[in-house]
C-alpha cells in the first residue's frame, strides 16, 4: 500500500500539517516527555505522555493503544456510524477504514487523529466465475428505481448524514420529505407505511418484536439498522432523495 497521512487538529480546530507514513513506518502519539519525545504530539494533560502508536504495514495499519484505563475509540467518518474500540494495552490492532478517526478520551472532550489511508484493492472480476452447481440467490434483492428503495433511504438519510443521529423520520416526516419528488407528489403516509412493512417481511426480512404501540416504530429501526451494518444504503444513494427545503433540513 501507498503512504498513509495522519492530519492533528489543532488547538483552535485547525489542521496541521500532515505526516507521511510509509509501510514499515510507525509514529507514536501523546503529550511527550523529556527524553521521550513522540512524532505527534497531542497537548492535552489528559492524553498520557506516551499514549499509543500508528504502524503502517504492507496493505495495512494498525493501533496500538498504550493507555492503562481507557480505550481509543476508532470512528470511520465516510460511514453510517462505523466505530470499533481499541482496548488499554490492545497492540496492533488492524484498521480497516480508508478514513478514519481516531478519537482520545479528554477531560475537554474527546480529542481526535485523522488517518488517510489509500483506497482498498478489489479484484477486477470474481476469483471463481464460473463453479458448478445451482445459481447463489441475492440475500437482499433491492431494486434501486423502486419506490421502496426511496423510501429506506429517506429513513436512512439523518443517519447516513449525521453518525450521531438516532432519531429516526416518523411515517408523516418521510412522507413530506418524497413529496418534493417529481415521481412522488401525492404520497402518503399510508403508502409509506405499506413500503416499510414490504420492506420488512419481504426485502430484508427482518425480525422485530410487534409489541403494543411501538410496532411501526420497530420495524422502521429494524429496517435501518440492518440497511445501515450492511451496507444496503450509502451516501451515494441520497442522490436520489429531492434536494432538501430549509423547513426539512432538521434531524428528528
Amino acid at each position: 500500500m501507498g503512504g498513509v497521512l495522519v492530519h492533528v487538529p489543532g488547538a483552535k480546530g485547525d489542521v496541521t500539517t500532515p505526516m507521511e507514513l510509509g509501510p514499515g513506518d510507525a509514529a507514536r502519539f501523546g503529550r511527550g516527555a523529556p527524553g521521550r519525545p513522540v512524532e505527534i504530539v497531542v497537548d492535552d494533560p489528559s492524553v498520557p505522555r506516551l499514549a499509543g502508536e500508528i504502524r503502517v504495514c504492507d496493505d495495512h495499519w494498525q493501533l496500538s493503544n498504550f493507555n492503562e484505563l481507557h480505550s481509543f475509540v476508532v470512528e470511520n467518518p465516510e460511514g453510517a456510524g462505523e466505530y470499533f474500540r481499541v482496548a488499554p494495552r490492545r497492540m496492533g490492532a488492524p484498521v480497516p477504514f480508508e478514513f478514519a478517526r481516531i478519537l482520545l478520551p479528554s477531560r475537554a472532550g474527546p480529542l481526535s487523529l485523522l488517518v488517510y489511508a489509500p483506497d482498498h484493492v478489489y479484484c477486477d472480476t470474481p476469483p471463481h466465475p464460473s463453479m458448478p452447481g445451482g445459481a447463489t440467490l441475492m440475500a437482499f434483492p433491492l431494486d434501486d428505481t423502486s419506490t421502496y428503495f426511496l423510501v429506506l433511504v429517506a429513513l436512512c438519510e439523518p443517519r447516513l448524514r449525521d453518525m450521531c443521529t438516532f432519531a429516526l423520520p416518523t411515517t408523516r416526516q418521510v412522507a413530506e420529505r418524497l413529496r418534493d419528488h417529481p415521481d412522488h407528489h401525492d404520497i402518503t403516509e399510508t403508502g409509506i407505511n405499506f413500503h416499510i412493512n414490504y420492506l420488512a417481511r419481504h426485502k430484508l426480512r427482518v425480525r422485530h418484536q410487534d409489541n403494543d404501540g411501538v410496532r411501526m416504530d420497530g420495524r422502521r429501526e429494524a429496517v435501518v439498522s440492518l440497511a445501515l451494518r450492511f451496507g444496503l444504503v450509502r451516501e451515494n444513494h441520497l442522490s436520489l432523495l429531492p434536494p432538501r427545503t430549509p423547513s426539512r433540513t432538521r434531524t428528528p
